[in-house]
């Protein structure tokens, strides 16, 4: 059982990992963008400390056949549940109302000729370079070739002066390069549009082309600028859509390789556009008029809590995200796989073009550090910057056939064909010392059948883009649920989905039902949004039902298991609300950390990496050490947590100790409060004798004062450092039966 056999320190260093570069670990997440994923090896560890009887330590690296098991994910998302089980040869059902999760999962478990698609991709790709790969050259600046790729268009957004009206330049920051992965910092001089390097960032004196120091009152500033031409104010975002210019280009040469942009040692090339390359931008525009565009999408851009942002900047519809030259290099790739013949493939080529317009639009970013284009959910929202970065589309292969840059076709094809692959020849990694070493799963793999093999059995697959809460699923009783549910209003997916969603509707909604709404907003999507008018009873009732249904398929005894981390203990009343709804126990509350502390959404901030594992039952057992009677018993539990983690190699943050108290808080009011429960009182009013349980008890203060220096020590927010990892040992536990 998940109580026994499930050891916090081995588990957490696992996804401590794997969170930090989760396509080595786990290849298959790169068929397409979700947000939030969970570790696969955390879902692993669950499924192997249920059903296996021995320490997770030994079973772990194991290869596994559950076929006498079954397990159901209401909240499916990205797959992970669906993935860990199906790979162990359980039969897996899964529900979510979200159709692009839906199809995801589907392109996940989907049998695919992977050698098939290679050569079908590459077929794309040469076609593309026939028609729009001179869009993407430039004159090197060392060698004269005019064969250079450019990896990355930069533009800047502009505005005009209200006093003289004459268009200016929105530059945040005169710095293009910092000195890290450069030989040293390049800028962009704000009066004469040239770039130079400078080994000061700070202060990297005046301009070699015009002589002029950099203008820095001119830089742009809170929605208010200063006109560079004569000085007068300055104001966006306006109405109407944003402009941009061109005013730098990275690129890559294979004729001199790399180079500094002053030929001095080796690094990044980069240079102003010259005249050839804005006359091919505009080359591309007259392109994109002459070929009457029928599968760019029309869809106006809805009213949102993140849409809205979009609309304050002028964007109406989604076309207005991205420039001519994207859109003419999306069009004609939509028009090649429209017109493949092999279903399954020409379904993998649209997932991929979904995938694309994650780095082909006008709202990705460049990392001035990474050198690289950050695509547009980065951060979990629609940030609208002032300096945007455009990816080469077709994408550029090295010397030795590798990627050069990101955000190409030829970068997603790659990541989507490794994804696939390990479906056949799924794998862990387990590290000696410093190595790190593959460890094949010979008798695992993922899909319905297995690909290239003979007599395979047939897996018990079941997907539905349906509500979780009303989905019909027959056949028989679940041995666990375990699934990840949505954490009220952290993500508004369905809102950022609808982006990648008009593009997939648009170029295969003829063919699959699913794809038949306008949008992937569902007014029964659980997630916490003002603009729709969910607040937290929606919620709490829409997870309540699902949770209360889904314990009904559930074996008696078998384990609901899910993931759930929020830094208010108010956000926790409605999974409380739901467990106690269903009839069921808190057997545990088990930390692991589940986001990547690194992530440009979390590193610097006061949120946690740490997921409370909520583990709950009809009947079973727990240790006796796990009850509390006052906040300084649940202090001391909490404490056990962060020593664990600690065995882990996670320092503990106060939003990481936040999250573990409020989930043991939770677990202790449901039992606590499970023999006088009326799941038949109201909302309010079942949140309300939560919300009043966990007063009399002290509240989350209240523990976190008990804590004493473990919390007003700990670090405000996260600085992703690892620490030094130490051993554990396990004691028998006196345990309590329900």
């Amino acid at each position: 059982m998940i109580e026994r056999h499930f050891e916090v320190p081995f588990v957490a260093r696992l996804a401590l990992r794997e969170k930090q570069i989760q396509q080595s670990y786990r290849p298959l997440i790169a068929v397409h963008k979700w947000f939030a994923r969970r570790p696969g090896t955390l879902f692993r560890s669950l499924i192997l400390s249920e059903f296996t009887e021995n320490s997770i330590r030994q079973t772990f690296y194991q290869s596994q056949q559950m076929s006498h098991i079954r397990i159901f994910d209401p909240f499916m998302g990205g797959g992970t549940t669906m993935m860990e089980a199906n790979r162990v040869g359980c039969a897996v059902a899964g529900t979510d109302v979200n159709p692009m999760a839906w199809w995801i999962v589907r392109q996940e478990l989907g049998e695919l000729d992977v050698c098939g698609y290679q050569e079908e991709a590459e077929r794309l790709r040469s076609y593309l370079e026939a028609e729009v790969g001179l869009f993407y050259r430039t004159r090197c600046l060392r060698c004269k070739s005019n064969e250079a790729r450019a990896k990355y268009f930069l533009w800047v957004k502009t505005a005009y002066c209200a006093k003289c009206n004459e268009r200016t330049d929105l530059f945040p920051d005169f710095l293009i390069s910092e000195g890290v992965r450069h030989p040293t910092n390049v800028f962009v001089c704000g009066c004469c549009g040239e770039l130079f390097e400078a080994s000061n960032r700070r202060h990297p004196g005046p301009c070699p082309s015009c002589g002029n120091v950099l203008p820095y009152n001119n830089i742009a500033r809170r929605n208010k600028s200063v006109c560079k031409h004569c000085n007068g104010p300055v104001d966006y975002p306006s109405k109407s859509v944003p402009e941009h210019r061109m005013f730098a280009i990275e690129y890559h040469c294979e004729s001199c390789g790399s180079q500094s942009v002053a030929g001095s040692g080796k690094g990044r090339l980069f240079k102003k556009p010259d005249q050839q390359d804005l006359k091919r931008y505009e080359q591309a525009s007259v392109r994109l008029k002459s070929v009457a565009p029928r599968f760019i999408p029309g869809d106006q851009i809805p009213e949102g809590d993140e849409t809205n942002r979009l609309h304050r900047w002028g964007y109406g519809a989604y076309r207005d995200l991205f420039n001519v030259r994207q859109l003419l290099g999306l069009e004609l790739s939509c028009r090649w796989i429209a017109g493949v013949k092999n279903n399954a493939i020409r379904e993998a080529l649209a997932t991929n073009l979904s995938d694309l317009t994650r780095y082909q639009n006008m709202l990705c970013r460049y990392d001035t550090m990474a050198l690289k284009s950050l695509d547009i959910f980065s951060v979990h929202g629609f940030p609208v910057g002032l300096i945007q970065c455009e990816s080469n589309f077709l994408g550029i292969s090295g010397r030795k056939g590798a990627p050069v840059g990101s955000g190409g076709w030829l970068n997603i094809v790659e990541k989507f064909a490794k994804a696939k692959r390990y479906c056949g020849a799924p794998f862990e990694i387990r590290h000696d010392g410093s190595k790190k070493v593959e460890v094949p799963m010979t008798d695992e793999w993922i899909g319905i059948s297995r690909t290239n093999t003979k007599d395979s059995p047939q897996r018990e697959v079941l997907l539905l883009c349906a509500d979780s809460a009303s989905a019909k699923i027959g056949g028989k009783m679940f041995d666990a649920i375990l699934t990840d549910p949505p954490y009220f209003g952290n993500v508004q997916y369905a809102e950022l989905m609808d982006f990648c969603y008009v593009w997939l509707r648009t170029l295969l909604g003829s063919s699959v039902p699913e794809f038949q709404r306008p949008t992937t907003r569902h007014v029964n999507e659980l997630t916490g949004n003002i603009s729709m008018g969910r607040g937290l009873e929606h919620f709490a009732a829409g997870i309540s039902n699902t949770i209360k249904r889904s314990a009904n398929r559930l074996k008696p005894g078998g384990p609901l298991a899910f993931t759930y981390h929020h830094n208010q203990l108010e956000a926790y009343l409605p999974l409380t609300m739901a467990i106690l709804d269903a009839g069921l126990v808190c057997s545990a509350t088990l930390p692991c950390p589940a986001e990547m502390g690194a992530s440009i959404h979390i590193n610097g901030t006061g949120s946690s990496v740490v997921d409370t594992v909520f583990v709950c039952r009809s009947a079973g057992k727990f240790p006796r050490r796990w009850l509390a009677t006052n906040p300084n018993e649940v202090a001391a539990i909490v404490q056990r947590d962060i020593e664990l983690l600690a065995v882990a190699g996670l320092k503990a943050t106060q939003g990481d100790i936040r999250c573990l108290a409020c989930g043991h808080l939770a677990r202790l009011a449901v039992w606590n409060l499970r023999s006088i429960w009326d799941q038949r009182a109201t909302v309010p009013t079942r949140m309300d004798a939560i919300r009043k349980w966990f007063s009399s008890f002290g509240g989350l203060e209240s523990v976190l004062k008990a804590l004493d220096a473990e919390y007003s020590h700990a670090n405000r927010s996260q600085d992703w450092r690892r620490i030094e990892v130490i051993n554990e040992t396990y004691e028998l536990e006196d345990e309590i039966s329900f």
